[in-house]
């Protein structure tokens, strides 16, 4: 144990899916300490995934590329105001946020030459594994080396107001819906029209309206309203019509949710929803959804090849002896895309979604027909 403490910083100044695989270092910490505030500092426009987040008193955010006034306006506000800062990333502006912030500092660091002045900032610092560990156990560490007890799962919440919000989407029927998140981030990491519209038509032979999300520029957009055309009469596209929380919402009383390698996978998995993703080149054991309340054992819950399953997460991964690759595209950009998914058959996806809607799950949150009270 660190000692008393009342006030701690967790430094996470990445993407979105990288803030919510933090929140277990923050959950772990309140476990250990429920007196205590806990802030976050991340990048401007991935605090969503964290503003209702019960755990954190405070949200601090910095632009990617801030202007010199800008950091060094952070920086004051922050020099020394935390007993602990802990920074779940081993790069240069994560580590000084650390120095500054806390009294009392860790991190963890590559361990290289190149390194040797980031070490001397912290108190006490872990070798970061980028391949062979997942993001979760590599955070998790740093809480184990304080000697707390690690909470793995992450952490997805939302307001009464977030509830409200979904309410007008999910009334048709007997409320029984899937989600399919279509359009990540990346092109990359996409599926194919055809595919999500076989999906779509089966999901309906089911029973299930279909529900699509996805990001909120103007090409996620317009490939979300693409997919939805063509899907069976009812289908209702909800891209960038949700926040974060809103969806977290959503997809907890979902029958089943699809979706690629995105935070919103993460968020599916966490809220304990049946979850078939996706993965093509990126690697599995570092960034495969965590399942709900899956032990923290190992180094992973996933492996490097082949389609696999672990609690409520069936992770279906592209065949290629190159899968996976670690690149992004097979044109090594983010606008490439994937051949690995782009060949993926709609029908392994279909066996995958009706594998998971019969199996049997601890009891999650109610229904939400009982939310819109229909129950």
């Amino acid at each position: 144990m660190i000692g008393p403490l009342a006030h701690a910083l967790v430094i996470c100044t990445r993407r979105i899916g990288d803030v919510l695989l933090a929140t277990p270092v923050v959950r772990s910490i309140k476990t250990a300490y429920p007196t205590a505030a806990i802030d976050m500092l991340v990048f401007e426009g991935t605090e969503d995934v964290i503003s209702a987040n019960p755990d954190i008193d405070r949200v601090w955010t910095v632009a990617e590329r801030p202007t010199t006034v800008a950091q060094a306006r952070l920086l004051r506000s922050l020099w020394r105001r935390y007993d602990l800062a802990l920074s779940v990333l081993a790069g240069d502006r994560p580590t000084l946020y650390a120095w500054v912030a806390g009294r009392y500092r860790v991190g963890t660091l590559l361990p290289d030459n190149k390194s040797w002045w980031k070490r001397r900032l912290l108190d006490r610092w872990i070798p970061f594994d980028n391949r062979n560990v997942h993001t979760v156990a590599m955070n998790l560490r740093l809480v184990e080396s304080l000697g707390l007890k690690p909470h793995a799962t992450p952490i997805v919440e939302w307001r009464t107001e977030d509830e409200e919000q979904v309410r007008p989407f999910c009334s048709a029927g007997d409320g029984r819906y899937a989600v399919l998140h279509v359009s990540p981030k990346f092109a990359y990491k996409m599926w194919t029209v055809a595919g999500w519209t076989a999906v779509g038509a089966w999901l309906n032979e089911q029973g299930l309206t279909v529900i699509v999300t996805g990001g909120n520029t103007l090409e996620e957009l317009a490939y979300c309203e693409d997919v939805t055309r063509r899907l069976p009469e009812g289908s209702v596209n909800l891209a960038g019509r949700l926040g974060l929380p809103a969806l977290g919402c959503l997809l907890s009383r979902a029958a089943v949710y699809v979706g690629t390698d995105t935070a919103v996978s993460h968020m599916a998995a966490a809220v304990g929803v049946p979850t078939v993703v996706l993965f093509g080149p990126s690697n599995p054991v570092k960034w495969g959804p965590w399942p709900k309340d899956h032990p923290l054992t190992g180094d992973s819950p996933w492996n490097t090849r082949g389609t696999q399953r672990q609690g409520n997460v069936l992770l279906l991964q592209g065949e290629g002896d190159c899968v996976p690759c670690y690149a992004e595209g097979c044109n090594r950009h983010i606008d490439s895309l994937s051949e690995c998914l782009q060949q993926l058959p709609a029908a392994s996806v279909i066996d995958a979604v009706r594998s998971m809607l019969s199996m049997k799950l601890p009891e999650r949150r109610a229904p939400l027909s009982i939310i819109l009270g229909r129950a």
